[in-house]
């Protein structure tokens, strides 16, 4: 209870409904639905079968969401706070990309592990819905051996890195490894290997950017008594952890994260230098030819074994297929040693994979190459073709955690390790939801004379709500369903939902106010009217018809019986009144002119209206004319035209010009009437504050809606509907076109900051109204090129607020935010959602800071200070030092001498 401030996890309820407040008034989300209210209403008829729920299933944030830029971790995601384009799978017929949501944090929840036989895995809550071969289904409720569907096709990649990257990376977890002195060390053993080694050699001067005849020009050298050849370097091995944070203790654990988000060339270079190091060709005939991955880490092979999916590629994990145990290996002298050996773990790849791993990823050794393609080549009829499922093992408590949540609008559902799981964050209702819609234009049933009461033709509209609900009951019969349960469930209820447009332009026929106790009465009388006359409809069609099939567990089963679960909605028209040329809904009009935008592939359309019942009345009451026509169309609203009668100006009131109660009020009288919800968006003018939010809320609850919904004008960059058509005069606050000039004194705050580059000290000055003016960055030496940047950064950040526009600073600053954040670099500093990928990146976050955004979390290096100097020439790391009478760069070898 908001008013009582009950605690509620880690935060108050008061809390909580404080800070949904704040994000409602500064981009109209989230609304609140009432759910306990809605399960004792009609709206959920046949409560006895189960109730509707308002449920957030989520995963943890190590899961790897498959994008349009990689795989990234569910928690990097959420520390970019931007949308995101997830990968489809394609058998929901949607294309290949979805935009979706930010990711957001969504708390702290008991979470599970799920196993599948082929070894893929992803940890979520219970209540997280999977696609498998009987629909979507929850975790909990999975059975062993249900088939989950994985995803089906190619994905997409990142922007950044290298085949040469890849390869040599790949190498180095598979047949390298670090030293803790700080060098990176390729090893080629025995011939087949040795021969990559002038590959190699290539890849990493390519890496290095070091020529033939440089100073720091890598070769590889064979080792002496040992049939082994080797390429060593500090540089490679100071770069692998400035990129991808590979060091001497994380090595060989885990594909890094730079890898999974990285270029296509740079993950196909990975696999095959992982795979030519570790793998092999399995199989003597081609019925059984499969390619092998071998590894004493089961999380380097599962990391492997998603990204391998991404290339359209399904694979098997067998852990642990051979235990711990000594072994004798040759020792490179002619003998052999004994060792002790960890136990190990294969990823196979088998079926019809095995053709598309060679045509995609291939090995880089000539010889098995050839053995895989030959064997290829054997089959007649062609390998078993992949099913692109895997089966349901276990689902495994995995303790507490803080989990993520994406919302995916088309298919709803993305891709998680692989597996293709429900969309998050949507409200998982029960099939019932579902019903068809119609809705009727009230504007139609105004008389001409009479009082206003009097006014409405009931005995028509009696008889087209009975038109309309054997219309609508009609259409479940011949309508076509997409599976045979959705159907089944459809028919069980019935449920349609009758409901109303044109109210506003009734309300303007018959002279009332909408901010009026004369329009929340005619409300009150005209959907009791509707309900009673559509149930007793509904019950006729019972007797003719029969009885929906669930109404002896419905709560009707005591009355009369009737054909339809629910019979009245009052459902959003925005499309449909446009097309019909009357007020949309319930809501009081949006302005008397408007503008509609509407976004296609050809870009934005912009369709013009004005009241056509304005226009009318103007003309029947005598004060209609062209030139008030004009204006009104110029500004959308009566306010400030001279010529209109006092009694018009009070009827013809726009949304904003109502006081927030009236609109909460109309919601209320009409839900009192009907059985499903009603919709309804309180329209609040720019100037509301958190305060009518807050209250608007409070009204909804006091007044018996099922939920509320707020939009502030201009609380989004861009909305569909703007008030008065055609060229609008320039706002007050964009009238000047000067930039703003500086007062003599400002306050503000300066934050530290470790980046890639050192520690930047970001100073972010707010006027006296306390918002953000100019921003300074100081990072590295005066006179450095990596403090040119850095001043560079702050005064086009300053100047961006201090230009004039229609967005408050705070907006401006937030569109900054996003430009900024997640641009990387080459030294990225810190792990996880705590990175900080380059100095842009640590503005973002400083910035963000400063205006009260959630935290990413603090960069933690683990590995101490580090020497930054200023920007090299031929690399771009800010490595460039002055040692030894000389400039010269720490990261490619590059020196001015």
């Amino acid at each position: 209870n908001p008013r009582t401030g009950l605690a509620v996890g880690r935060l108050s309820a008061r809390e909580v409904f404080e800070r949904i407040v704040r994000a409602a008034w500064r981009t109209g989300d989230p609304g609140l639905v009432f759910i306990d209210r809605i399960n004792r209403s009609p709206a959920n008829p046949t409560p006895e079968l189960g109730l509707i729920e308002a449920t957030n299933p989520c995963v943890t944030g190590d899961t790897l969401i498959y994008t349009a830029r990689g795989l990234v971790r569910a928690d990097a995601l959420a520390a970019m706070q931007e949308p995101i384009d997830t990968t489809l799978d394609s058998r929901f017929g949607a294309g290949r990309w979805g935009l979706a949501s930010a990711v957001l944090e969504t708390g702290v929840k008991p979470v599970y592990r799920l196993r599948t036989r082929e070894g893929y895995e992803v940890r979520l809550t219970a209540d997280h819905r999977l696609m498998t071969a009987h629909g979507w289904c929850r975790a909990d409720e999975l059975q062993p051996g249900d088939r989950i569907h994985l995803v089906n096709g190619k994905g997409g990649f990142g922007p950044t890195g290298t085949l040469a990257d890849g390869r040599v990376l790949g190498w180095l977890l598979g047949d390298g490894h670090l030293k803790a002195e700080g060098r990176a060390v390729l090893s080629f053993f025995g011939e087949e290997k040795r021969e990559l080694g002038p590959l190699f050699v290539g890849h990493v001067n390519e890496i290095l950017g070091s020529k033939p005849g440089d100073r720091y020009h890598i070769s590889c050298l064979d080792v002496p008594g040992r049939d082994e050849a080797r390429i060593g370097s500090v540089r490679l091995a100071r770069l692998v952890a400035h990129r991808y944070g590979l060091e001497a203790g994380n090595k060989g654990t885990r594909v890094p994260e730079g890898v999974l988000s990285g270029s296509e060339d740079l993950q196909r270079g990975f696999l095959q230098g992982l795979f030519t190091a570790d793998g092999h060709v399995n199989g003597r005939t081609a019925k059984g030819v499969s390619a092998r991955l071998t590894s004493i880490s089961l999380g380097l092979l599962r990391d492997v074994q998603r990204m391998l999916l991404n290339f359209g590629i399904a694979s098997r994990l067998y852990a642990e297929r051979h235990g711990a145990r000594k072994v004798r290996l040759p020792d490179g002298r002619g003998g052999a040693r004994e060792y002790d050996s960890q136990a190990d773990h294969d990823l196979v790849i088998g079926r019809d994979n095995v053709r598309r791993f060679a045509e995609e990823i291939g090995f880089l050794s000539p010889r098995k190459q050839s053995r895989l393609l030959g064997l290829v080549s054997e089959y007649s009829r062609g390998p078993y073709r992949e099913t692109f499922t895997c089966r349901f093992a276990a689902l495994e408590p995995d303790g507490m955690e803080t989990v993520f949540d994406v919302k995916e609008p088309f298919t709803h559902s993305f891709v998680a390790n692989g597996l293709v799981v429900h969309n998050c964050g949507e409200q998982s209702l029960l099939p019932w939801d579902a019903c068809n819609l119609g809705s009727l234009n009230v504007a139609k049933f105004a008389r001409d004379d009479g009082t206003p009461e009097s006014r409405l033709n009931w005995d028509e509209l009696e008889r087209v709500v009975r038109l309309a609900v054997r219309f609508l009951d009609d259409v479940i019969e011949v309508n076509p369903y997409p599976l045979p349960q959705i159907a089944a469930m459809v028919k069980a209820n019935r449920r349609i939902g009758l409901g109303v447009m044109g109210w506003a332009d009734l309300l303007f026929t018959l002279g009332i106010p909408y901010d009026s106790q004369q329009a929340l009465d005619l409300a009150d009388r005209l959907m009791a009217f509707m309900r009673e006359k559509g149930h007793d409809q509904s019950a006729r069609l019972a007797e003719e018809r029969g009885p929906f099939p669930n109404w002896a567990r419905s709560i009707y089963r005591d009355g009369r019986p009737l054909r339809n679960s629910a019979v009245t909605t009052v459902a959003p028209t925005g499309t449909i009144s446009m097309i019909a040329g009357c007020s949309a809904g319930i809501e009081p009009v949006f302005a008397l002119a408007f503008e509609h935008r509407v976004k296609s592939a050809e870009g934005e359309r912009v369709l013009s209206f004005v009241s056509e019942t304005f226009e009318r009345v103007a003309r029947q009451r005598d004060f209609y004319s062209d030139a008030l026509m004009a204006e009104v169309a110029r500004q959308g609203t009566l306010e400030g035209i001279p010529g209109v009668p006092d009694e018009a100006r009070a009827v013809f009131k726009t949304a904003h010009e109502i006081e927030y109660g009236w609109h909460v009020r109309h919601q209320a009288a009409f839900q009192r009437h009907t059985d499903n919800g009603v919709s309804k968006t309180i329209n609040l003018p720019r100037e509301a504050t958190t305060d009518d939010v807050a209250n608007a809320y409070l009204l909804a609850w006091e007044e018996g809606c099922l939920g509320i919904t707020v939009f502030r004008d201009g609380c989004k960059g861009s909305q569909v509907l703007t008030v008065g058509v055609g060229e609008a005069e320039a706002s007050p606050e964009v009238a000047d076109r000067a930039v703003k000039p500086r007062p003599h004194s400002l306050v503000g705050r300066t934050y530290r900051m470790e980046t890639p580059i050192g520690t930047a000290f970001i100073t972010v000055n707010d006027t006296s109204e306390g918002e953000p003016f100019e921003v300074f960055v100081q990072v590295g030496k005066a006179g450095s090129d990596t403090m040119a940047v850095a001043e560079a950064l702050g005064r086009l950040v300053s100047l961006v607020l201090r230009l004039p526009s229609p967005l408050s600073a705070e907006r401006r600053l937030e569109e900054v935010i996003n430009q900024l954040s997640r641009i990387g670099g080459g030294q990225p500093t810190g792990f996880g959602a705590a990175k900080v990928l380059s100095l842009p990146d640590a503005l973002a976050r400083t910035l963000g800071e400063h205006i009260g955004q959630p935290r990413r979390g603090a960069a933690a290096t683990g590995a101490g200070p580090r020497r930054v100097g200023d920007l090299c020439k031929e690399c771009g790391q800010a490595t460039v030092i002055y040692e030894e009478g000389c400039k010269k760069c720490l990261s490619c070898g590059y020196n001015e001498c």
